[in-house]
């Protein structure tokens, strides 16, 4: 008799103890159609080890084995390699503390990664607003993703940890597969980047969805600044020619600055989500300028739009 796989999902967290629970409801639930066996790591991203006592609650009543671990440095990077480096087994799947998915997430993202022999699979994060957001953040569709067709192949630029099943030997080329250097957010996408042009091949599962639990502060403007300035730094560390990119970001900023004030006031004829749609973009490449010249207006290491803390 064949040993079946085993898939260790890796889950890492920073002071998000409810959503945490709620998430690991839902991973011990999964369904493996007695194909492979699963285990769960969690890596707490907080020295004051915030997640240790809801570890406590699912780990004593849970037959799916789930282990602790602390990185008390706060960086993204930092977390993911420790969980990484604990995980066991032939998978690794990668979810964030605020995602939920249903009970064939796990076998979905399993099947469809051995039917395409493909080195991961990444499947949807569809967004779940906790309460009605405003009308704009709707029409702008500032919270949805491309999605595609399963077996598309995927670029670099479609990619995420969110939602990924993903081989063991992806990382044993690298001892620290995620770069400290994009703490603040960016360093999945900069992981498959590097994969892909190493020759490894990612592909969809659009029947692998999961939820992403969005609370009112993730909308606010000033988030969404913020992700963008931190999407234009991770696009200039992988621009080919950053003279260039760096001169049509400071001709698109010189545009948008004349744009952006006419577009406010007309605001209420037009709607609102272009004026924030053309603010976020000129944050994009504001921060692609600023990275260029060493310069970092995102210090938090965690902020709302990636894993800030529970009120």
């Amino acid at each position: 008799m064949l040993k079946k796989h085993h898939i260790c999902v890796c889950i890492c967290t920073y002071k998000r103890p409810k959503r945490l629970g709620n998430l690991l409801r839902k991973l011990v639930e999964q369904k493996n159609d007695d194909l492979f066996t699963y285990s769960i790591i969690i890596v707490d991203n907080d020295s004051l080890k915030s997640a240790r006592e809801t570890f406590e609650s699912y780990a004593s009543q849970s037959n799916i084995a789930i282990s602790y671990n602390v990185e008390p440095r706060q960086n993204i990077a930092l977390a993911r390699n420790k969980a990484i480096e604990n995980a066991k087994g032939d998978f690794i799947g990668l979810i964030d503390d605020d995602e939920l998915p249903d009970s064939l997430w796990l076998l979905n993202l399993y099947k469809a990664l051995n039917h395409f022999r493909s080195d991961g699979v990444l499947g949807p994060v569809l967004p779940c607003f906790e309460k009605a957001p405003p009308k704009w953040v709707l029409k702008g569709h500032f919270f949805d993703r491309p999605t595609h067709a399963t077996g598309f192949i995927l670029g670099w630029k479609n990619t995420r940890t969110g939602n990924v099943l993903l081989r063991r030997n992806l990382f044993e080329e690298d001892r620290d597969c995620f770069r400290t250097e994009f703490g603040s957010g960016g360093e999945d996408r900069d992981f498959f980047r590097r994969k892909i042009s190493q020759g490894h091949v990612f592909v969809w599962c659009n029947e692998a969805a999961v939820f992403e639990t969005i609370p009112p502060e993730r909308w606010e403007k000033k988030i969404l600044m913020k992700r963008a300035l931190i999407r234009g730094k991770m696009s200039l560390n992988s621009t080919i020619s950053r003279p260039m990119s760096i001169f049509i970001s400071t001709a698109a900023i010189a545009i948008y600055a004349l744009c952006i004030p006419l577009l406010l006031i007309l605001s209420p004829i037009i709607g609102h989500e272009i004026f924030v749609k053309y603010l976020i973009n000129s944050c994009d490449h504001l921060g692609k300028i600023l990275a260029f010249f060493h310069i970092d207006l995102v210090r938090e290491k965690y902020i709302s739009s990636f894993h800030g803390s529970e009120n």
